[in-house]
């Protein structure tokens, strides 16, 4: 895994997780970037913080790991983004804050400077659901350059999202990631046709879901569409070819952060030219890892870091 450090944008929503248990901070876009940069890249989480106590909790919490935090920008008015989370009948419950700051993205001349650099920008639907913040994600992408990787991690949280936050991002993408219960929500909003077999009781419909991921690639300018899968591991489909990885064993104790971790390693890979093959043991190592550990940014060991390249790179020398 040893090459070139890549810049890496986190782009979006930084929020409090708001637990029964106390708070965590988290947003998909942050998440992505201290994986990023776990992974060996410069990796910058671009997102707005209030100038409240929970920014500056933020700001402190955000400074033992190794994600570039310079960009974050600060909101004299509006308040730290955060979400309730409450557990109704065994199931979360999740109440998102709003307005907050992440809403008021501004495109500044910083901001411009830094994604003319960037290799890759991942974002999601859910700092698109203001006007504010939706217009400065596709000044950001637009302004990028033609060869930087743009990530469109779904990570649909109802109701923020619709169909034109959808089809915009997916015009603007390179990589499309979603797990497998999105694709059908997806498909629907696009108003396209869906395999009512998409998922079975067990193990999700891998023809289905390939055939969705085909359609979305001949509709929009994709090269690359991931699905995951849970604990079945996940789907890459190109236009060319396609991977399934079947899943790690893995003894879950927090599934929050697994998918943004697998992200920020599938871009990590991707950037590094690997195959398809490898990228999905990449993606699978990493968030498997997350999920087996409390919390979205578990401490991580070198000797850890260390094991998961070495699985990765005997996948890599087999492929060879």
């Amino acid at each position: 895994m040893n090459s070139p450090r890549k810049l890496i944008v986190g782009l979006g929503e930084l929020l409090w997780d708001l637990l029964p248990e106390g708070r965590q901070l988290g947003g998909a876009p942050a998440n992505f970037a201290v994986m990023s940069a776990r992974l060996g890249n410069h990796a910058v989480i671009a997102s707005r913080l209030g100038q409240d106590a929970l920014g500056r909790e933020a700001r402190q919490w955000l400074s033992a790991f190794p994600a570039d935090t310079s960009y974050v920008q600060n909101d004299p008015v509006h308040e730290t983004g955060a979400v309730s989370v409450e557990l109704v009948d065994g199931q979360a419950s999740y109440v998102f804050h709003q307005p907050v700051a992440w809403d008021f993205l501004e495109f500044t001349p910083a901001w411009h400077e830094l994604v003319e650099k960037a290799d890759a920008i991942c974002f999601g639907t859910l700092a698109q659901r203001a006007p504010a913040s939706r217009q400065t994600i596709h000044d950001v992408l637009a302004a990028s350059s033609p060869s930087c990787v743009r990530v469109f991690d779904v990570n649909l949280r109802k109701p923020h999202y619709d169909r034109a936050a959808i089809e915009g991002s997916l015009a603007l993408a390179t990589i499309l990631k979603l797990n497998d219960a999105e694709v059908p929500e997806v498909m629907s909003l696009l108003g396209m046709e869906s395999d009512p077999r998409l998922t079975t009781d067990g193990e999700p419909d891998q023809e289905a879901l390939l055939a969705a991921a085909r359609r979305l690639l001949a509709a929009f300018p994709l090269k690359l569409v991931c699905v995951t899968l849970g604990k079945y591991g996940s789907l890459l489909v190109t236009r060319e070819a396609f991977d399934r990885h079947p899943g790690l064993p893995v003894q879950v104790v927090d599934t929050v952060g697994a998918g943004d971790a697998f992200t920020a390693a599938l871009v990590s890979a991707y950037l590094q030219s690997s195959s398809l093959r490898v990228s999905n043991e990449t993606g699978n190592r990493w968030g498997g890892w997350v999920a087996s550990q409390r919390g979205a940014m578990p401490p991580l060991s070198d000797s850890v870091r260390e094991s998961i390249f070495a699985a990765v790179r005997e996948v890599a020398s087999q492929s060879a």
